[in-house]
């Protein structure tokens, strides 16, 4: 099996729900970086990119990454914006596995819209068209994940048992 799994993708993607799934299969830690940053912290995403701005945070990001994507056997998801840090990639290939969970883009916005955490990088008045930028930015990066997981539906459980397969 491999050490650290690490998760990657879109915000909204299902990245969370998906690695508490394969822990309670595995019994392997699960560990969430966003929950992380925020308890080391001790505020929120949002106020953090508010108050100190995106590089502050990336920053903290990048410290919380390497802190716990050390190659022990773990399940691991990072925040949307992480795997587009070399630094964070070159950690994840060194001593674990990378899975991009590729959520069609209408997945997305239903969930992000209903999501009652506002995520700082979107623009909530045209949805659509934000999503839309964000992945054209980061899709060519997601697509070095060593494993793509294609995402059509919203089955949390056959994700993870798919993940558990390739392990």
């Amino acid at each position: 099996m491999v050490k650290t799994i690490v998760l990657v993708g879109m915000m909204g993607s299902g990245k969370s729900s998906i690695g508490r799934q394969i822990s309670k299969k595995t019994g392997l830690c699960y560990i969430d970086i966003d929950e992380e940053i925020e308890k080391k912290t001790k505020s929120k995403i949002k106020d953090i990119f508010k108050k100190k701005g995106e590089v502050y945070f990336r920053n903290i990001e990048e410290i919380i990454c390497k802190k716990f994507i050390n190659g022990e056997k773990k399940i691991v998801s990072i925040g949307g914006g992480a795997f587009m840090n070399k630094n964070i990639r070159a950690i994840i290939s060194k001593v674990g596995k990378s899975f991009w969970i590729d959520v069609n883009k209408d997945i997305l916005f239903d969930r992000l819209k209903k999501s009652k955490n506002l995520r700082p990088l979107l623009d909530y008045s045209n949805l659509k068209k934000s999503i839309d930028d964000i992945i054209k930015q980061r899709k060519s990066t997601y697509a070095k994940a060593d494993v793509k997981i294609k995402v059509c539906k919203t089955n949390k459980e056959n994700i993870a048992n798919k993940i558990i397969k390739l392990l």
